[in-house]
C-alpha cells in the first residue's frame, strides 16, 4: 500500500483486503512486524504510520469525505483512527487478502495486544482486537458514535 495515495472509498480511507491494527506503542507495532516479517510477509505488505501520520491522514480524510461515506461505518473508523493517534497509538497496515493471511494478521493482532484492529473487505469490516469478557459485536452505525477503546481514556 502506498502511503502517499492510500485507497479511499468516497473520500475516506478503505484499505479493502487490508487490516489496520493500533498498536499503543511503537514498539509493541515493531515487534508486530518483525513477527509477520518471520512469517513471510513482505515489507511491501507492510505501511507503518506514526501517529502524526495517522492524524494528518485522518484530517485529510475528513475533508475530503462524501456525504455517501457517513451512511456506512467508514468514516466512523476514520474518525476513530484518529482518537487513537491523538492518543499516542502507532498504526501497522497488513495486506492480507485471504483467508490464510488475515488469520496470521489475526493471531498478531491478539500475540500484541493491538489496542485495535480492523479488516477491511469490500462490504464489511471485521473488527479483530479483543473485546471484554462477554461482550460481542452488534450492528454498528454512525449514530452510535466512536465504539472503540481510546488507551488511557475510561469507559465511554
Amino acid at each position: 500500500m502506498d502511503k502517499s495515495d492510500p485507497p479511499r472509498s468516497f473520500g475516506v480511507f478503505k484499505p479493502v483486503g487490508h487490516t489496520v491494527i493500533a498498536f499503543r506503542t511503537a514498539d509493541a507495532m515493531e515487534a508486530a512486524v518483525a513477527a509477520l516479517l518471520k512469517q513471510r510477509f513482505a515489507l511491501t505488505d507492510l505501511a507503518r504510520y506514526t501517529p502524526e501520520e495517522m492524524g494528518a491522514q485522518v484530517q485529510s480524510d475528513l475533508q475530503t469525505a462524501s456525504a455517501i461515506a457517513g451512511v456506512g461505518q467508514e468514516l466512523n473508523l476514520v474518525k476513530a483512527h484518529g482518537e487513537l493517534a491523538n492518543s499516542g497509538c502507532s498504526f501497522l497496515v497488513v495486506h492480507a487478502p485471504d483467508d490464510t493471511r488475515a488469520s496470521q494478521v489475526d493471531e498478531v493482532v491478539r500475540t500484541y495486544n493491538a489496542a485495535a484492529a480492523q479488516r477491511y473487505g469490500t462490504f464489511i469490516v471485521e473488527e479483530l482486537a479483543a473485546q471484554s469478557e462477554g461482550e460481542v459485536q452488534t450492528f454498528e452505525s454512525p449514530d452510535r458514535g466512536l465504539d472503540i477503546a481510546i488507551p488511557g481514556e475510561t469507559e465511554r
